[in-house]
């Protein structure tokens, strides 16, 4: 049914035209839509009938309030009452949010819930502190409250969801530090102190002996019958040079076949303070990393070479295996003699020191901790330090990492009594015993 302008008057029909109204006020930006609701207008009332062009350019409110002012009042109403509608909705599902959480709340362990409220109430205080002080930019949290999230980190399960005032990623990086502090701490505890005698006899030995390294000094207190710190302990009870020693150059590779039957030939020069270079024979035993013989000339010959063979080997006394390097001085004569005693020759490669590695050892250890040291006045005066060092230091006092910490030749266990200091080579080294009780 319809009334004296053409419009129904039912209250179906007049629903059906503002909810069909309703369509076209909402698809205002869609042209073509528009034209086809002005059509099935225009046949309900020829009097709304407008061109296309005017009805893209008349919006929708100002087309209905100048035709018909009630269909605007009506629409307003229901998109009014359709607001009112959707906000108590989101009222209604926040209302049931906050009831499934305190129902989820009571069935949780009362633990939980206290730590959960712990850490709401500590980013509350938080938050507190920064509106009562607005003038700092950055607020720093307290030590207290990293140590608090650090520990519920760790025992409190969907900890990142209880988060809100600062990151995850932040509270994963407080544990990480608490772990660094609280196992430097737990380092440092329960390592059983050094005594003081051992601190001061540390002390005294890199004192009087510069050249000594941490691991020397070590093997040196084993060998007196003491109980040795580690390395890094020693070196932190050491004597600190005013100006430290530039650190030697140490041998890269070894012979790792240890041959118990064989020993080394090798010539070392030394230059005088009158510019006389003296050659130095040495023959040197594999096993126990010992000095056999040397002998000093200034004019090193084959037959000279061959003599010193001689006096080293006495009675039948020989290796298996002896290692040479190239040097002319040898010729063919020592090839010659080495094979009528029944040696076998090893000889090195050109220019491969490393190959003849325990003898060049001796040589450096010669020279860092004897030759570097003394100025020589002549072949008499270079024979009695080389006598002294090996015979009194090298042999009997300096351990060997090659042997385990022990000395070439073996020494008597240490006794119980005072500890003796005897200086080598007018003080430049020292030899420890330990008297009998």
């Amino acid at each position: 049914m319809t009334d004296a302008n053409g419009l129904p008057n039912d209250g179906d029909g007049y629903l059906r035209l503002l909810d069909h109204a309703q369509q076209v006020l909402s698809l205002r930006s869609d042209p073509r839509r528009w034209i086809e609701a002005n059509l099935w207008l225009r046949s309900k009332d020829q009097r709304m009938v407008l061109s296309p062009r005017k009805m893209l350019s008349e919006s929708p409110e100002s087309f209905f309030s100048s035709r018909h002012p009630g269909i605007l009042v009506g629409m307003k109403a229901i998109l009014s009452l359709l607001r009112h509608l959707l906000s108590s909705l989101g009222v209604l599902l926040q209302l049931l949010r906050y009831a499934l959480r305190f129902c989820w709340a009571l069935l949780l362990p009362r633990a939980v819930t206290a730590a959960q409220l712990l850490a709401f109430q500590s980013q509350l205080a938080v938050e507190l502190n920064r509106s009562s002080a607005p003038r700092k930019r950055h607020h720093k949290f307290s030590p207290a409250f990293r140590l608090l999230w650090v520990v519920l980190s760790k025992f409190l399960n969907g900890w990142e969801d209880l988060v809100h005032v600062m990151k995850p990623e932040t509270v994963k990086r407080w544990h990480t530090r608490a772990f660094r502090a609280w196992w430097r701490w737990k380092s440092q505890v329960g390592r059983k102190p050094v005594a003081l005698e051992i601190q001061q006899l540390i002390r005294c030995l890199s004192k009087e002996n510069p050249l000594w390294g941490a691991e020397r000094i070590r093997d040196v207190l084993l060998l007196l019958g003491y109980e040795a710190p580690g390395e890094d302990t020693v070196r932190k009870y050491m004597v600190k040079p005013r100006k430290p020693r530039p650190a030697t150059t140490t041998w890269l590779s070894f012979l790792r076949n240890h041959l118990n039957c064989s020993w080394a030939i090798d010539f070392v020069t030394i230059t005088t303070l009158n510019f006389q270079v003296l050659y130095v024979f040495l023959v040197f035993d594999h096993a126990r990393r010992e000095v056999l013989h040397f002998a000093i000339t200034p004019n090193p010959s084959m037959e000279w070479v061959i003599q010193q063979l001689r006096e080293t080997t006495p009675f039948g006394e020989q290796p298996r295996y002896l290692f040479r390097d190239n040097d002319g001085i040898y010729g063919h004569g020592v090839r010659a003699f080495l094979i009528s005693c029944g040696i076998l020759e090893v000889r090195t490669a050109y220019q491969s020191p490393w190959q003849n590695p325990y003898i060049e050892r001796f040589i450096g250890t010669l020279r860092r901790e004897l030759l570097h040291h003394v100025i020589v006045l002549n072949q008499a005066h270079l024979e009695r330090l080389l006598r002294e060092f090996i015979n009194d230091y090298y042999h009997t006092a300096r351990p060997h990492q090659g042997l385990s910490g022990e000395t070439p030749l073996p020494q008597p266990p240490p006794g119980e009594g005072e500890l003796i200091s005897i200086p080598v080579l007018g003080g430049l080294h020292h030899r420890y015993y330990r008297a009998a009780a």
